[in-house]
C-alpha cells in the first residue's frame, strides 16, 4: 500500500538538487554532523567542546538505508548544482494522516552555507509537501542560539508559534526554543 511518503521524488531547483537519500551518503552525512556548528545549533550537543559523534559510518549507512525506502519520512540529499557534491539533508517526518501535518529538518554543512542553498532546499521542500503531496501543516523547532537557520525559515514563510522556555541546556545556560509552522493557505 502507498503512503504518503512512499514515492522519493528528485527536486530540481536552480541551485540545488534534492534527491532522496541513498546508503551511500552515509560517509558524507558522517562528515557533516562531526561539524561543531551542526552538533551546536541542532541541540545535539550540550557543549561546544569537540566531542566524537555517536553515529558510525556503518549504523548511518545502516539508517539510510531504511530511510531510503521507508514511508514513513522523506530524506532528500541536498546537492549543490554548482559543485554536484551533497552539502546537506532536508526531511519530513513524523506524518499525522488525519491532520495532514508533518514535522520539517535540515542540516546544511558548511560547504553549503552562505550560498542560499539552504533557503531554495528548504522551499523546494515545503511547497512539494503542500502543494504536490497535499499536506496542510508542516511545524518545526529552531533554538535560539540559531538565528541564521530562523531566518531561513521567517523568509520561507514560516511563522513563529511560540516559545519554549529553557528546553536546551548548553555551556551552563539554558537556551529557548522556538516552535514555527507554515500552512498550505500561507503560500501561493
Amino acid at each position: 500500500m502507498e503512503t504518503l511518503f512512499s514515492r522519493k521524488p528528485t527536486l530540481e531547483g536552480r541551485l540545488v538538487r534534492l534527491r532522496p537519500i541513498q546508503s551511500e551518503d552515509a560517509e558524507v552525512v558522517h562528515h557533516l554532523i562531526q561539524d561543531r556548528d551542526i552538533a551546536v545549533l541542532t541541540g545535539s550537543v550540550h557543549t561546544s567542546a569537540p566531542q566524537p559523534s555517536p553515529w558510525s559510518i556503518e549504523s548511518l549507512r545502516s539508517i539510510y538505508e531504511q530511510w531510503s525506502t521507508s514511508d514513513d519520512r522523506l530524506v532528500l540529499a541536498v546537492i549543490d548544482r554548482q559543485t554536484e557534491t551533497m552539502v546537506g539533508e532536508v526531511v519530513l517526518k513524523d506524518w499525522h494522516e488525519a491532520n495532514r501535518s508533518c514535522g520539517f529538518r535540515t542540516l546544511i554543512g558548511s560547504a553549503g552555507r552562505g550560498k542560499g542553498l539552504g533557503t531554495e532546499a528548504t522551499r523546494l521542500t515545503i511547497r512539494y509537501g503542500l502543494q504536490s503531496l497535499g499536506l496542510h501543516r508542516i511545524s518545526l523547532e529552531v533554538y535560539d542560539h540559531n538565528p541564521r537557520a530562523r531566518h531561513v525559515y521567517e523568509k520561507v514563510g514560516f511563522t513563529h508559534e511560540g516559545t519554549g522556555r529553557d528546553a536546551l541546556w548548553f555551556e551552563g545556560h539554558w537556551i529557548d526554543v522556538h516552535y514555527m509552522s507554515i500552512l498550505d493557505t500561507d503560500i501561493s
